[in-house]
């Protein structure tokens, strides 16, 4: 009862940013009939994959290898994990369902940044660009904005920072309001998500990557973070975004109900892939003890053969 007071009380009937109409009830359909393929996200994705087919295009004409995994992976929970996001009518829903956003977040932030640095993107560059444009390149990712930036710690500040900083200040009220502000929360999502888990986890060569047991650590610290944030945004006393949600007149949906469930979604979300990049680590750390083992038993052996071939010769 006290929920139906608190939305008659809006008395406004808002619009969705660049005045759209309010979205149909959400359904599993509406992922499909409300599908929209003009934004520049879109053209931004589509262009993505294509350069990148082209540079293993460009391998495979000239004898090189590349791995069909890490295809896969920037084209399908990558790219398209943005696309089911951000393309598909999930995106009409976007301003008007809180815990639709969250989802979103998770994706753009968590899950596909991991899959873009699984597909070596970078890598791919350098080893298909001309000399000049490949030197250029190695001179951005080696600059002191970059190493910056890509600082573990200084990445790990980043991620956990950005989320407080935009629902808990006016910030995000104006990105609902403004379809630009909200495009551009997008961008800064993949870009925060690529910042904190490239340097973590990719396959690129990026300055100051610090050891497997240090990069796990840093991604354990993560764990909690993501359940203050969903606890305080579950048990809330008031709406994130004020009035917006319950303005918008939806009879389909409750508002503070819909942001218990946006809490849940990045809660457990959120432990559930740090849990699961946790253990990717380990894996990659484990991996690479056995290949330097390897790598030591070979040179051993080496020295063994060069030792009975000088005993032999004397």
């Amino acid at each position: 009862m006290l929920h139906v007071d608190r939305i008659s009380a809006a008395t406004s009937v808002a619009a969705l940013p660049g005045g759209e109409p309010t979205p149909p009830p959400f359904t599993v359909t509406s992922v499909f009939t409300e599908t929209r393929l003009d934004s520049w996200l879109a053209v931004g994705l589509v262009l993505a994959a294509g350069v990148y087919l082209y540079g293993v295009h460009r391998l495979r004409m000239r004898g090189d290898r590349w791995p069909v995994s890490r295809t896969v992976f920037f084209l399908g929970p990558g790219l398209g994990g943005i696309a089911l996001v951000t393309v598909s009518g999930l995106h009409a829903y976007d301003t008007a369902l809180l815990s639709v956003h969250m989802v979103q977040h998770m994706v753009l932030s968590m899950i596909s940044p991991i899959f873009l640095a699984l597909g070596a993107p970078m890598t791919l560059a350098l080893r298909t660009l001309p000399q000049r444009p490949r030197k250029r390149l190695l001179a951005i990712v080696h600059s002191r904005i970059a190493r910056i930036y890509s600082f573990p710690l200084v990445a790990f500040a980043i991620f956990v920072v950005n989320p407080f900083a935009l629902y808990f200040t006016d910030l995000y009220r104006f990105t609902l309001e403004h379809v630009w502000a909200h495009e551009l929360v997008h961008a800064h999502f993949i870009l925060t998500g690529c910042v904190f888990f490239w340097p973590l986890l990719g396959l690129d060569p990026l300055p100051g990557r610090w050891p497997y047991p240090a990069r796990a650590l840093l991604m354990l610290l993560s764990v909690p973070f993501h359940t203050v944030l969903g606890l305080t945004i579950m048990q809330s006393s008031t709406l994130f975004g004020g009035d917006w949600y319950p303005s918008l007149g939806l009879s389909w949906a409750d508002p503070w109900d819909d942001q218990v469930l946006a809490g849940g979604i990045l809660w457990a979300g959120g432990e559930f892939v740090s849990v699961t990049m946790l253990a990717v680590l380990v894996v990659q750390w484990m991996k690479q003890a056995e290949r330097e083992s390897r790598r030591i038993d070979r040179e051993l052996d080496r020295q063994e053969a060069r030792q009975r071939a000088a005993e032999s010769a004397a």
